[in-house]
């Protein structure tokens, strides 16, 4: 992927998520788990909660602690921890779910 001059501008910034655009994901909430297509990459994911919720806040883009502080507002967090959280971010990103901004 080629940086453009924001990117290079922002090294050494905290990375900013955004979920990928709506047109490109197909979301159905089945029950307790919600499926999402992801039509790039033609693969299904099955996910369960909070991966609907982090999608649904990244529809701008912020940095880990900037959702993790709007996860704790949101819900009942016994432990929120920026490190499980970008770790999960990272593993959005690699299957495509999110994208660096």
């Amino acid at each position: 992927m080629l940086r453009d001059a924001r990117h290079e501008r922002e090294e050494g910034a905290a990375p900013r998520y955004v979920a990928a655009a709506p047109a490109a994901l197909r979301i159905v909430a089945l029950d307790s788990l919600t499926a999402i297509f992801h039509r790039a990459s033609g693969i299904t994911h099955l996910v369960e909660s909070p991966v609907p919720e982090l999608l649904d806040l990244l529809r701008e883009p912020m940095t880990a602690d900037a959702l993790l502080e709007r996860l704790a507002s949101a819900y009942d967090m016994i432990d929120p921890d920026v490190t499980v959280l970008a770790e999960r971010l990272a593993e959005l990103e690699a299957v495509g779910l999110i994208e660096r901004a």
